[in-house]
């Protein structure tokens, strides 16, 4: 079977697995998990690959794991050294679901409000077919299952285990579904696709008195609302509207009484850039203003940051390759392009910093919706159009077919 053949029998291949996806992906959403332990996911999506030609290994840290599976087919050059990655993150978020779906969350405080348990079923149903036609396969697919996506840096850990280093791919894909876009198009675009995210602590040492006479005194609350004045003042001027930054203070804490000036005053907040350059300016200049404003008020001023995940950025040839596997299985309105970068940030950032590759999103707006207006990503009422996981098992497989046979050449 030659590519093109192939390319014409994938949404052919996807709809003949549709109901075992929709299956696990019910059953998953059922019974969502959180962070790096997600036993019960994993067990679920091995049992669904059970009986399949692969080879699995898992890590240490997480209970994530990839599935390993070995083409028997040669690509135009008569090798078969090529190898590509296909990412399906599989935790969930601790929220409370509102949906009113017959398969709802059975677990207190937790839902899949995120899609990741489309994002696995897709995968799995991609690993089926491209399975059922391993003997032309022109390479190694890696099938990576992937927990603690949600803020737990999932990937990191799981590189770090070594999972992504023997086959080493040569290339990574992943998906993401949208419910605030139209079912089945899919959009992406080259350079950075996504914000970095770090968390911004601040602790402001004052001295405490009473509020009646506040000489006594060394009020650490209009030192801390300076600084948030400063901070945005900082982004706003000194920050390039061509490369530019989020900085959003979201928890200011101080004081017990209406009548007690209190001795400390703490701030929380995220920092979201577009590049590591800019990402290390803020750095410097946030804890800079900290210090610094709380200096000039003879106050102490003691700022660290929490290093979240880096930018999400798409190598340009692999997003190339993403647009036109879209067009060949969803047809032209199947693709729109991204004119911006999203300020959301992705862990599959640590997976593109070591490998070229592209990430893309998915629409799954559920029929007869406005996708403008439906709940978004992490809304304890999201809900999707399962439907579109049927497009979403046929992309996975056209990406990695095209990678496998003809590289990141231009087709």
């Amino acid at each position: 079977m030659s590519l093109d053949e192939m390319a014409a029998d994938w949404r052919g291949a996807a709809d003949s697995v549709f109901d075992e996806v929709v299956t696990l992906r019910r059953a998953i959403h059922a019974d969502p998990e959180i962070g790096l332990q997600c036993p019960r996911t994993s067990a679920r999506i091995k049992a669904a690959l059970a009986g399949l030609p692969l080879e699995f290994r898992e890590g240490t840290s997480t209970t994530g794991f990839v599935a390993i599976l070995r083409g028997g087919g040669i690509d135009r050059t008569g090798g078969n050294g090529r190898t590509v990655l296909l990412r399906g993150d599989m935790d969930a978020l601790p929220m409370q679901e509102e949906t009113g779906l017959d398969f709802a969350s059975g677990v207190p405080g937790a839902m899949h409000a995120c899609g990741h348990d489309s994002h696995t079923a897709m995968l799995v149903g991609a690993a089926k077919a491209l399975c059922a036609r391993r003997d032309v396969l022109p390479g190694t697919v890696v099938f990576m299952f992937q927990p603690g996506e949600e803020g737990h840096h999932g990937a990191r850990f799981m590189i770090e285990d070594g999972l992504l280093a023997d086959p080493a791919p040569d290339a990574a894909f992943a998906l993401h579904i949208s419910p605030n876009h139209a079912s089945g198009v899919v959009t992406t675009r080259t350079g950075t696709v996504m914000a970095s995210a770090d968390t911004l602590h601040a602790r402001i040492v004052g001295r405490g008195g009473h509020a009646a006479m506040p000489q006594g005194g060394l009020d650490p609350i209009p030192v801390a609302c300076e600084i948030v004045t400063a901070l945005q003042v900082y982004i706003g001027r000194q920050v390039s509207v061509s490369d530019p930054a989020v900085l959003s203070i979201t928890k200011i804490t101080a004081g017990t009484a209406h009548n007690v000036i209190p001795g400390e005053a703490t701030l929380l907040g995220t920092l979201r850039t577009l590049s590591e350059a800019t990402r290390v300016q803020c750095h410097a200049a946030f804890v800079r203003i900290v210090e610094n404003i709380a200096a000039a008020h003879g106050a102490v001023g003691e700022a660290w940051i929490d290093t979240g995940y880096p930018v999400t950025v798409n190598d340009v040839r692999a997003a190339v390759l993403m647009r036109e596997s879209a067009v060949e299985q969803l047809g032209e309105d199947g693709f729109e392009p991204m004119i911006h970068p999203i300020m959301g940030a992705e862990d599959f950032s640590y997976v593109l910093q070591a490998v070229p590759g592209a990430f893309a999103f998915i629409g799954a707006a559920p029929v007869g919706s406005d996708p403008a207006t439906n709940p978004p990503l992490h809304n304890t009422r999201m809900t999707i159009d399962e439907a579109v996981m049927a497009k979403g098992v046929a992309l996975h497989c056209a990406v990695a077919t095209r990678f496998l046979e003809r590289g990141f050449e231009a087709g």
